[in-house]
C-alpha cells in the first residue's frame, strides 16, 4: 500500500504540470480572481486529471491504442485555441486597465482542463494491471496533488499577473499555445 502511495503520488505531480502551468496562466489573466473561482479552477483541473487515466483504466489499452494518435492533435488544438483568444485579448486591451480584462468562462476553463488532461488517458494503461481499489485510490491522489499544486499555481500567477496587467494576459496565451506545442511534439515525436 505504502508503494501505491508514494507512486500515486508522484504521478499526480507528472500529470498535474501542464495543468499547473494553466493555472498559472489563468491567474496571470486574472489576477483579482476570487478565492472560490480559484477552488472551481483547480477542482476541475484535478477531476479530469483523475478521470482520464480511470477511463484509460477501464476502458483498457484494446481500444484506446487505435485512438490514441488522435490525442496530441486535440491537445494542440484546444490549447492554441484558447492560448490564440488569451493572446489576441491582451493585444487588444494593450491600453486599456487590467479590470477591463476578459475574465475565465467556465466552457474556456473545461477545454483547459479537457486539453491538458487527456494525454492522461494513457496513464489508465500502466495502472491496468491494479485491482478496482487501487486504481481508484491512484486517481484519488492524482486529483488531491493536482488540486494543492493548481491552488498555488494560480496564486502565483495571480501574483506576477497584477504586477504586469495585460503583459499577463499575452504571457498567459504564449504559455497556453507553448503547452499544447509541447504536448503535440511528445505525442508524435516521441
Amino acid at each position: 500500500m505504502e508503494r501505491l502511495i508514494i507512486t500515486s503520488i508522484l504521478l499526480g505531480f507528472g500529470l498535474a504540470m501542464d495543468a499547473s502551468a494553466v493555472s498559472m496562466a489563468n491567474g496571470l489573466k486574472e489576477p483579482k480572481m476570487k478565492f472560490e473561482k480559484v477552488i472551481v479552477i483547480a477542482l476541475m483541473f484535478g477531476i479530469f486529471q483523475g478521470l482520464m487515466p480511470l477511463i484509460g483504466y477501464f476502458v483498457g489499452s484494446a481500444i484506446l491504442s487505435k485512438i490514441e494518435w488522435i490525442i496530441p492533435w486535440v491537445a494542440l488544438l484546444l490549447l492554441t485555441f484558447v492560448g490564440g483568444g488569451m493572446l489576441i485579448e491582451g493585444i487588444k486591451h494593450k491600453d486599456e486597465k487590467e479590470e477591463n480584462a476578459c475574465e475565465l468562462t467556465f466552457k474556456a476553463l473545461i477545454i483547459q482542463a479537457i486539453a491538458t488532461s487527456i494525454d492522461a488517458l494513457s496513464v489508465g494503461f500502466t495502472i491496468s494491471n491494479y485491482n478496482v481499489n487501487d486504481a481508484l485510490i491512484c486517481t484519488g491522489l492524482v486529483v488531491l496533488v493536482t488540486l494543492l499544486i493548481c491552488i498555488i499555481a494560480v496564486y502565483i500567477g495571480k501574483k506576477f499577473g497584477t504586477k504586469s496587467g495585460n503583459k499577463a494576459e499575452i504571457l498567459g496565451g504564449i504559455i497556453l499555445i507553448a503547452i499544447g506545442i509541447e504536448i503535440f511534439i511528445t505525442g508524435v515525436f516521441f
